[in-house]
């Protein structure tokens, strides 16, 4: 008999929601066959067998929840019999889902479920003994508060918002911690047709709600550039042709990176952060690169930590080793913690320019957009240049318009002439 139970994932990761179970009562499993499929804040991964054996009872349930140390299932077999199974082929289960740009349909189960709007009684209050304490020192009662994280888990700015919405008179909630929907949401859609519901999933949910607080409570402001990439590309396809390592994916991204990475450090109001009471600013002598990686599930951002510190080829490995860890939601929630700047690009996709939103705590973020062929007037002759466009957004409380102006025409110059990125191929 042998007891499975769900590994620690994280620091601070107290429980997360079961999406899928990838096994059943009698299957025969063996070491690191996937067992189920579960969703963090952040990420979604599936947690593999440690042990080898025939599953003899399942203790979760597709829809719940569970907690690090928790048991999965139960198996039943003497160790030689799991010796015995860890050699026999299995059949690989394929949990890949549709991609995001080519949506699939699914058909409803002839009894659509509901979605109530009211909590059960005696639901237990959901907040960091961090949060208490701050709303301990304001005397603040935390069963009366709206929490908008995780399950209904209370923060800090939640109780700030309460507290404002109650000195202001109004004795509600600030609209910063409702749900926000947007006129003609709740229509009755069936009336005019067909219809088929998909609910979200939990990254595309917690993703949302971190997207709608920071579009309300960040002052976005976009800047827009374009710069010659002709040089770059030409290297690249050189670095394409004597690449051998097949965990290194020849991209232009590192190059982005290293360039982003020189900039920070001339312009490091760039890497930092507002701290809680927006009034002093943390500056970081480290440099964490976010990367955001479209999977089937949704948005993810790994982080490649110490970016300055790693050359061209160090980059491109540990991005085709991240990206490859996404798509298969192996990421932990470690390998996207800690990022100081972010880089989207969706030049792989299409499109000119884009205004992505900044990730919280940090105060700006990269848009890369598709390079195109463009007639350039070089030397009194129109020239064929690979033209590169992308666009920076930032938070103006930190960043202004001539500092945003100068990054995005330093970040041109830098991909431009190369000389500084090169050094570090």
């Amino acid at each position: 008999m042998a007891e499975i139970k769900l590994p620690e994932l994280g620091e601070g990761i107290t429980s997360v929601e079961i999406s899928d179970v990838l096994v059943q009562n009698g299957d025969v499993i063996k070491v690191d066959d996937p067992l189920i499929l579960v969703e963090t804040e952040k990420a979604s991964m599936e947690i593999p067998s440690t042990s080898g054996g025939k599953i003899e009872k399942i203790h979760i349930e597709k829809g719940g929840s569970i907690a690090p140390g928790d048991s999965i299932l139960t198996l039943s077999g003497d160790a030689d019999h799991d010796e015995e199974i860890k050699t026999e082929d299995t059949v690989q289960i394929d949990t890949t889902q549709p991609s995001l740009q080519e949506p699939k349909t699914i058909p409803l189960s002839p009894s659509k479920p509901t979605i109530s709007t009211t909590a059960p009684l005696g639901k237990p209050v959901l907040a960091s003994p961090s949060v208490r304490q701050f709303s301990r020192e304001l005397g603040c009662d935390l069963k009366l508060v709206q929490g908008c994280g995780p399950k209904g888990r209370i923060t800090k700015e939640d109780v700030q918002n309460y507290i404002k919405g109650q000195l202001s008179g109004k004795g509600e909630p600030s609209p910063a911690s409702l749900p926000v929907t947007a006129p003609g949401q709740d229509s009755d859609f069936s009336k005019y047709g067909e219809i088929d519901i998909q609910p979200l999933n939990k990254i595309k949910r917690i993703t949302g709600e971190r997207l709608q607080r920071a579009w309300q409570a960040i002052p976005h402001v976009t800047q827009f550039d374009k710069c010659d990439i002709t040089k770059l590309e030409k290297l690249r396809q050189q670095l394409k042709k004597v690449n051998k390592d097949e965990n290194i994916k020849v991209s232009l991204l590192p190059f982005f990176i290293k360039a982003l990475c020189i900039i920070l450090k001339e312009m490091p109001q760039f890497n930092s952060s507002l701290d809680g009471s927006n009034e002093n600013l943390v500056l970081k002598n480290f440099m964490n690169v976010g990367v955001a990686v479209d999977t089937p599930n949704g948005l993810v951002v790994p982080v490649i930590k110490n970016a300055e510190k790693k050359s061209i080829k160090d980059l491109a490995r540990e991005l085709t080793i991240l990206s490859a860890k996404a798509r298969e939601k192996k990421l932990l929630p470690a390998d996207m913690e800690g990022g100081c700047f972010t880089i989207s690009s969706l030049g792989g996709i299409g499109g000119t320019y884009f205004t992505p939103i900044v990730n919280p705590p940090e105060v700006a973020i990269l848009g890369i957009s598709r390079a195109a062929d463009e007639p350039v007037f070089i030397d009194g002759k129109f020239r064929r240049r690979l033209i590169l466009p992308y666009s920076l957004s930032y938070d103006h409380r930190v960043i202004d318009g001539a500092d945003a102006a100068r990054f995005t025409t330093r970040f041109g110059q830098l991909l431009s002439n190369l000389e500084d990125i090169t050094q570090s191929l």
